[in-house]
């Protein structure tokens, strides 16, 4: 716009002159006959950057989001409008168009594992940050970042991947971030009810319900869900219950005050991990029959939003969660084995405080500068009882009490970042962030096989994170971008004071910290098409692993480096963009992204260890698929395929006979298909098929055991709508 300003202001003022000429001409000399005057033809072009920037915002985040800078990050946007409905928080499905997130499932509802380029194991995504509107959902985001609730897919309107500079944006994990964006009512939306119903196989019934209105100064959205399954083993039953309530006031155009409570619940049995010999003789194998687990969430949010003037602008947000973790756990049992005479009662609560402030300043042509700080505190107790009774009740505390810990964390950051544009379309972000850390752990009752004291450890670690992204636009709607930045893993409790070992204190492991690089190029250079390619190089240093220091004791020790590398590709296309059914509606969307991913350990403490490939980490993750949508029909077939990969950092087969696991997860692919079809303004019919082959397959596993994967499972049901 600004090129064509100035190729258009010598034109006007040129015209102004002659004009203003031939006026004082006719005035000084009435009877002439006025002449034309040809002046040379001039061209102006103008690039409609506005087209190019709507392309591609339908596949990756804004420039500058609010207070957060994602230029020169490399980002993903899934819009789940523009694909049917997922049930049952089928994450392969939901996360088919987010290339790189590997989903390693598991029957157990109360449990979601997450895994990235070959960091960490994606055992309760403990390696990858998870969000709701920018506020973890982990347990403690800093002592204990597992991830045992995810809300509804239905309750979301799109899931943000970002990576590299992830941990300048929001904090700890070296691997990215994937923060999922709630539902909103749009300015003018009547009072609008819903309500979807589900039924399927293995018992499945899912109800999703919705009221909303959003005009004038006040808006509302409040749902609840409900899912309901037997699962396909003994003991795999679970029901979830999720609540929500969105309340904002606007007094004026300048500024925003919001409310969100987020509620989830979830009650399942565990029917155990198997052996490979078990899982190949019956997948439907149950080694732990009387095993069951319960989640509570709870989770308020007051958020503000201020537009000051002078092109000033403020986001801050204020929250306090409450999670409380309950199991029930007795030894595995093989078939024709007696019971086991005890189990243990696990409790472990999280209350955790935190708070994000934000400001941005817009400043000269284009420049954004954001500062902001996030505190946060947790107050985690963990607690365990021993009782001979098998089904004792998830608030029965009538057993021996066999361990007993308070612990906290605490974690303070300021931030900045600046977007510099330049001539030529060049931008530049140079990124700063300073963390703190602090986790604590009392004890007054340990386990009684241990002869240790009593653990009184506590830990502080003070981190500063650099970052640097520079990006290029070119040609219609193409930019290159680079990004180098820092990222580290925060020790958790577990790390300083394991709580089932003899290991001493003052043992505690040093801070894992990884410095990613990427570069690459995306664009929506023609209609209907985009695309994203790029190559990164990941070096993760002081990487934690378990190791065993005698026959029940094991420690958390630093015992190498990693290196990851490759290359991750999108390509998005929609078949009708350019045609006569674009103006009907009508799209035709096909994808397809691959990471390939070479991970190996750099050194290690461990003889032989070096070169290795570390565990979850498949040279491939390949994902395509095609939707078929318009205004009363959507229809999706996508696939998720896997490389082979190792489960455990050794790379070795573990034990023999009924033990005996291979060193391989193998290969494999699922197909899932989804249809939404409008029938009418009120009703809209659901169905769909997951695991369309009956693939036969495991992407989880550990040492003492796998847990199976569905085989092929359908769904069909109704929505209905009324305003």
């Amino acid at each position: 716009m600004l090129h064509l300003r100035r190729a258009a202001l010598p034109f006007c003022l040129s015209l102004s002159l002659v004009s203003f000429s031939s006026h004082a001409q006719d005035d000084d000399q009435p009877q002439r006959a006025r002449k034309a005057t040809n002046l040379p033809a001039v061209n102006v072009h103008g690039e409609d950057w506005r087209k190019y920037l709507k392309a591609k915002l339908q596949y990756q985040m804004p420039e500058v989001d609010g207070p957060k800078i994602t230029v020169t990050k490399k980002t993903t946007v899934t819009h789940l409008e523009n694909q049917p409905t997922v049930i049952g928080n089928n994450l392969n499905q939901a996360l088919a168009r987010t290339p790189g997130v590997q989903v390693s499932e598991q029957p157990t509802p109360t449990q979601f594992n997450f895994n990235y380029r070959g960091i960490g194991n994606p055992q309760e995504s403990e390696f990858v940050l998870v969000m709701q509107d920018g506020i973890p959902l982990e347990g403690d985001w800093i002592g204990f970042p597992t991830l045992y609730a995810f809300p509804m897919t239905q309750s979301l309107s799109e899931v943000q991947l970002i990576r590299g500079g992830s941990s300048l944006l929001y904090g700890p994990e070296p691997a990215p971030v994937i923060n999922m964006v709630s539902k909103r009512p749009a300015p003018g939306t009547p009072l609008t009810v819903s309500t979807e119903n589900v039924v399927g196989e293995h018992g499945l019934f899912s109800s999703y319900n919705v009221i909303e209105r959003n005009q004038g100064a006040w808006a509302f959205r409040a749902d609840t869900g409900y899912v309901h399954s037997d699962g396909m083993r003994a003991n795999d039953g679970s029901q979830n219950r999720q609540a929500d309530l969105y309340l904002a006031y606007k007094p004026d155009e300048h500024q925003q005050w919001w409310l969100d409570f987020h509620a989830f619940s979830a009650v399942s049995g565990d029917p155990g991990r198997l052996s490979y010999t078990q899982w190949q003789q019956d997948p439907r194998t149950v080694t732990t029959p009387y095993n069951r687990d319960w989640v509570n969430r709870d989770q308020l949010v007051l958020g503000h939003t201020h537009d000051f003037g002078n092109r000033w602008s403020l986001e801050a947000k204020l929250w306090f969660t409450y999670q409380d973790q309950v199991s029930r756990a007795a030894k595995a049992q093989l078939p024709g084995q007696a019971p086991p005479s005890s189990t243990t009662l696990q409790d472990e609560a999280f209350r955790t405080y935190g708070t994000d402030v934000r400001l941005r300043k817009n400043w000269g042509q284009g420049n954004a500068f954001t500062i902001g700080t996030v505190l946060f505190h947790g107050s985690d107790p963990f607690r365990q009882w021993s009782t001979p009774d098998l089904t004792v009740a998830r608030d029965d505390h009538s057993g021996t009490q066999i361990l007993n810990q308070r612990r906290s964390s605490q974690y303070a950051s300021v931030f900045a970042e600046n977007v510099f544009r330049l001539p030529h379309r060049i931008h530049i972000v140079p990124s700063v962030r300073l963390e703190h850390e602090r986790i604590a752990v009392d004890e007054t009752v340990r386990p009684p096989f241990l002869s240790r004291p009593l653990i009184h450890e506590s830990d502080t670690r003070h981190m500063p994170l650099f970052g640097l992204g520079l990006g290029n636009d070119f040609g219609h709607g193409n930019e290159t971008y680079f990004n180098v930045s820092q990222g580290w893993r925060p020790l958790r409790y577990f790390d300083i004071a394991p709580p089932f070992s003899n290991l001493m204190q003052g043992n505690a492991a040093q801070l894992s910290k990884s410095v990613s690089w990427e570069a690459g190029v995306h664009g929506a250079p023609v209609n209907g098409l985009y695309y994203d390619v790029s190559v990164y190089w990941i070096n993760f240093r002081n990487r934690l692993e378990t190791r065993y220091i005698n026959a029940i004791d094991t420690i958390y020790v630093n015992t190498g480096d990693t290196r990851s590398r490759g290359l991750e590709g999108q390509l998005d296309y929609d078949f009708f963009a350019r045609t006569e059914y674009a103006t009907q509606g009508q799209h035709l969307d096909t994808f397809v992204n691959v990471s390939l991913l070479n991970a190996r350990f750099v050194s290690s403490a461990i003889a032989g260890q070096v070169g290795k490939t570390p565990a979850f980490s498949p040279a491939y993750l390949l994902k395509t698929g095609v939707t078929w949508r318009n205004e009363r029909v959507k229809l999706s077939l996508t696939a998720v395929s896997s490389a082979a990969q190792y489960w455990q950092d050794s790379d070795q087969t573990y034990g023999s006979g009924l033990t005996y696991m291979p060193a391989r997860i193998p290969a494999y692919t699922v197909v899932d298909v989804a249809s939404d079809w409008q029938l009418n303004r009120s009703l809209r019919l659901l169905a769909g098929v997951s695991n369309l082959a009956n693939r036969r397959y495991f992407d989880r596993v550990w040492q003492n055991g796998i847990e199976p994967a569905f085989g092929r499972t359908w769904y069909t049901g109704f929505a209905l709508s009324y305003d």
